[in-house]
């Protein structure tokens, strides 16, 4: 079976804080032939962890890269990786993915009213800006 994971599904496994539902999630990831993990589902993730859950960034990246290290996982590996770039640069995981779908669109440089999340993406390399 092919499947979508949900952001709860997700919590679950990774958060065990209800066990009967956490051994549900882990018996429907580990039996899918392919796991399809969304971007809004990633995004979604990181922010129910880091703001519901109050667990750390760096935790939350560390849970996301043995999540994304599945053998059944699939998602846009390049979009995630960008996202735990800014996680782990201490921005937003959100940020870090929609620069990079910006980018791969074609737009050149990405502005936000978020001065962390432009200064951290003016320092990998790329073309940020607050409004003018």
């Amino acid at each position: 079976m092919r499947i979508t994971a949900d952001t709860n599904l997700l919590v679950r496994v990774l958060v065990g804080d209800d066990l009967d539902q956490a051994e549900a999630a882990q018996a429907e990831l580990s039996a899918a032939e392919l796991v399809a993990l969304p971007l809004a589902a990633l995004c979604e993730l990181v922010w129910v962890l880091e703001r519901g859950y109050g667990i750390e960034g760096s935790d939350v990246s560390k849970a996301l890269r043995g999540l994304l290290n599945g053998a059944n996982i699939e998602t846009n590996r390049p979009a995630a990786e960008a996202g735990l770039a800014m996680l782990e640069a201490g921005g937003d995981f959100a940020d870090g993915v929609i620069a990079f779908e910006g980018y791969w669109l074609g737009a050149e440089t990405f502005v936000s009213f978020d001065r962390k999340a432009v200064r951290l993406i003016a320092a990998q390399g790329r073309s940020a800006r607050l409004p003018a």
